[in-house]
């Protein structure tokens, strides 16, 4: 079995888990009370979604560092789920990681779940939509007070809708 097909196996069986500084963020509950889940089905995920933005929320794949826009993006406004519109962060929250991709200290927490693999010692803690359990990116530690979390977020898997 290759690596890939083992991780989607493991997720799919729910042996990776929330663990550490980020469950206490995070609901280990795939969901949180008011969030409804949306299921829906591969063909209409296809229809709905551009091929980059299915890749990256339905497989957790990555874009390129420096290929989104919405690194670029400073109006105010609200950055939303691109697969099921739920607000995840503000853009007040927005910093300059120089990473290459759009950079968060803060989330709407409640909005998102986490997923923290257990194949690897210092992996990164991966968080998804609670809404539609599309893969955004990852939370990393090194990030700006008052948090000190950096959000690392797929610009394919957010739109920006502007206050």
């Amino acid at each position: 079995m290759r690596r890939r097909s083992f991780l989607k196996f493991a997720v799919s069986s729910g042996i990776a888990v929330t663990t550490g500084r980020f469950s206490k963020l995070h609901a280990a509950t795939p969901t949180s009370p008011e969030v409804e889940k949306l299921y829906l089905s591969d063909a209409v995920w296809r229809e709905r979604l551009t091929p980059e933005q299915y890749a990256v929320l339905r497989f957790g794949e990555t874009e390129f560092a420096g290929s989104s826009e919405l690194n670029h993006e400073n109006r105010a406004g609200t950055y939303v789920c691109a697969g099921c519109d739920l607000p995840l962060f503000k853009s007040d929250w927005k910093y300059n990681s120089r990473t290459g991709w759009p950079s968060f200290w803060q989330a709407f927490d409640e909005h998102l779940t986490t997923r923290r693999p257990i194949y690897a010692f210092r992996a990164p803690t991966e968080y998804l939509c609670a809404r539609c359990d599309g893969h955004h990116g990852h939370i990393f530690e090194d990030g700006p007070p008052p948090t000190g979390l950096r959000y690392c977020s797929n610009g394919a898997a957010l739109k920006f809708i502007k206050s």
